[in-house]
């Protein structure tokens, strides 16, 4: 629980660096994809509670019906009006309210991506995901690509699966129109799953260039499925 709270800690200091920079009169509105217990939310609710005037909105979206009624429970007993919680998957959400900022902490496997593709969907301002287990690729880099001498290795296989992973998502956004960080949430000692993909819309940018993801797809033969998810809509 310790390492979990080091975790959420981290994320939330990275989040309120870039909402800070939003007009404080507007009412920002969150949207936490794969949420869980939603203790992402509910910790930066506080905070916003405790500094800030304004409070913002939270929507949780997880498929898990047991913890969307226990994070309406929680919501209830604590009086946070500015929160709801829908069950379902992230590609099926919909809201007639703007969504400012999707935030995704440790959303397993391809959860994350959905959640990359729901905020590009949607035009979400800021899109900060922290992955968690990334096992798409690992089956699929075989011995065809640039760097078999480095792939042959198991260990070696599985962490570069990662990185290509998180670049693959990287691309995709800036392909979007996003302008893309990497930041790390916390020391890799306590976890490491502690890389933040950070992406902020770029303003008056509506362009569609998927050049670099395709490329470097193409060049280790994977089929990274981010893509797919508009065609499903």
């Amino acid at each position: 629980m310790n390492k979990k709270i080091n975790e959420i800690a981290g994320f939330c200091e990275q989040i309120l660096k870039v909402v800070r920079k939003f007009n404080r009169e507007k009412e920002l509105v969150f949207l936490e994809c794969s949420c869980g217990k939603s203790y992402l939310s509910f910790v930066l609710s506080y905070i916003f509670e405790k500094e800030s005037e304004t409070m913002p909105s939270f929507i949780g979206v997880d498929t898990n019906g047991e913890l969307i009624q226990r994070c309406e429970e929680t919501r209830s007993i604590l009086g946070y009006d500015n929160m709801v919680f829908k069950q379902g998957r992230t590609t099926d959400f919909s809201s007639e309210r703007k969504i400012d900022v999707v935030i995704a902490l440790h959303a397993c496997n391809t959860a994350t991506d959905e959640a990359i593709a729901k905020g590009i969907e949607i035009g979400a301002k800021y899109i900060m995901v922290v992955p968690c287990c990334q096992g798409q690729l690992r089956s699929q880099i075989k011995d065809n690509h640039p760097l078999t001498s480095v792939t042959q290795f198991g260990l070696l296989r599985s962490k570069f699966a990662d990185i290509l992973t998180d670049a693959l998502r990287s691309q995709f956004l800036l392909g979007n129109g996003y302008y893309v960080d990497l930041l790390e949430i916390v020391p890799p000692k306590l976890t490491p799953k502690n890389i933040l993909i950070s992406a902020r819309k770029i303003k008056n940018t509506n362009k569609r260039n998927l050049e670099g993801y395709y490329k470097l797809n193409n060049m280790f033969n994977t089929n990274f499925s981010l893509q797919d998810y508009f065609c499903e809509q």
